[in-house]
Formats: structure tokens, sequence, C-alpha cells
């Protein structure tokens, strides 16, 4: 039985095929068909099923390679859990109702061929899950530790001045990370003032306040001046509210502001040339 449902299935790739796509567009999930060109969406979904006939003819080991490839990339193409396991029971329907319409399978061998078909597709449908949560969870990782590095930097702007520019929400962890960057980068830069912008920080509660409060007790400690810049207006009411105390920092509303009043800090300023 085994040996006619691949020969059903070699030999009726080009209709399966088709009409798996065909269903799929009808059914799956709008980011796994409209966000890839058309031509890009039928030779994943080709592989796909090439990938399910493999599963016949090559070793464990080549079908576990080939898995792991195919599962990188529809990670990277964006298909959820969900498109494929939908997949999966698309192409146990189409070959079902196929084999059946060409009466391959009838009511005498159905028994046989859904016991078959089953311990066929069971081991199948777990190892493409396990292969597809693997990648994720090993690209959500390696996506993380890229962010955690852009997520805190400390630029030198002028010689003696640098600048950390804080975008989206501080956890307890991230504020740890800005705290190493931060005195970290104070002194290989050799700076003298530095400005935190929270321009980027969606909110400021009492949480994220004391963590930049840290912050800026830290750099004193390591002999530089800090300075928090871009407090915008409902920033500053909030800080208000909570009672936080920034009398240990100076405050500006821009990064221009701030920029100007650390070039001061460091006996410079910008000066206006006029025109010849």
């Amino acid at each position: 039985m085994r040996k006619l449902i691949f020969n059903y299935v070699q030999t009726h790739k080009s209709e399966i095929l088709n009409e798996w796509i065909g269903q799929m567009k009808q059914d799956a999930d709008e980011r796994a068909v409209y966000t890839m060109s058309a031509q890009m969406f039928k030779k994943t979904s080709s592989e796909f099923i090439e990938l399910l006939i493999s599963n016949f003819t090559e070793t464990e080991q080549e079908f576990q390679s080939k898995l792991t490839g195919f599962a990188e990339k529809i990670v990277r193409l964006g298909w959820p859990l969900t498109v494929v396991t939908l997949g999966l029971r698309t192409f146990g329907q189409i070959v079902t109702e196929g084999m059946q319409e060409k009466e391959v399978v009838a009511q005498h061998n159905f028994i046989e061929f859904s016991v078959e078909f089953e311990r066929w597709m069971f081991p199948l449908y777990n190892t493409i899950i396990d292969s597809y949560a693997n990648t994720w969870e090993r690209t959500v990782s390696l996506q993380k530790i890229a962010l955690q590095e852009l997520s805190a930097p400390l630029i030198p702007v002028f010689d003696k001045i640098s600048v950390m520019p804080l975008v989206g929400t501080i956890d307890t962890e991230r504020a740890k990370l800005i705290m190493e960057n931060l005195l970290e980068g104070v002194v290989s830069h050799r700076s003298e003032v530095v400005l935190i912008d929270i321009t980027g920080v969606p909110v400021v509660d009492t949480m994220v306040a004391h963590h930049i409060i840290q912050a800026a007790d830290a750099v004193r400690l390591v002999g530089a001046k800090c300075m928090i810049v871009g407090i915008r207006p409902e920033i500053a009411q909030t800080i208000v509210t909570l009672g936080i105390d920034l009398n240990q920092v100076i405050t500006t509303s821009t990064l221009k502001k701030g920029i100007e009043e650390a070039l001061e800090m460091t006996e410079r300023k910008i000066i206006e040339v006029e025109g010849e």
C-alpha cells in the first residue's frame, strides 16, 4: 500500500501541486500568500510538495537536512506555523480524495490505506513542526541578540562628548545592558559629558526613571557628567506627578540644547560664521 501511495503521488504530482496551491490561496493566512509574488509562492509550494514526497525515497538523514533547509526558508518568508500545518492537512486531503476518485482506493482497501497513510503522515507532521519550531526559536534568539547589541549604543559626537539614544521600552534586562554599554563607552571614548537621549522612549514610569537615574549616577562615579535630554512635555508632567527627583541630573528638552550645554561644559561653543 505504501508503494501504491507513492506511485500515485509521484504520477499526479503536478495535479496535486496545482490543487494544493488553489486551496492554500483560499484558506491560508494572507501573510503567507500575498506578501510574496505569485511566482515565489508557487516555487515555495512546489518545494513543500517535493519535500513531502522525498520522505518516501530518501534516507532519514537526507530528509532531515532538506527539512531543516526548508524550515529556515519559510521562517524567513514569514510563513506562520498554522500555514505549515494547514498545508500538511490539505496535502493529505487532496491525496486521499484523488486516490478515491481514481479508484486506487476503494471500500475494500480503504482501512489499509488509512492506516498506512497515517503511519506515513503522522511522524512527518511531527518532524516538520519540530523543525519549524526549532528554526523559529533559533531565529528569534539571534534577532534578540542583534537587537540588544544595537539597542543602546554610546556614540561619540564631539571630542569628550558622547550621546546614548534610547528607543522603545526599557525593562530590567535592557537597563542592565544600557548601564554596561554606558560605563564601557565612557571609559573607552574618554567622555567628559554623556547625554542620554530619551526622545524615543514612549513611556517613562517610576521604574524607567529609576533605571535612568541609576545610569546617570554610575556615569558620575566614573568621573563624567551626565545629562538627560529629549524630555517632552508629557514626560515632564509624568515625572512631576510621580514625584521623581531629577535634581541631581541636568535635563533639557531637546538633544540640540543638550549638545550646546555639553560644549559649554567642555569650554567650547558653536559660533556662526558669516558668509564672505
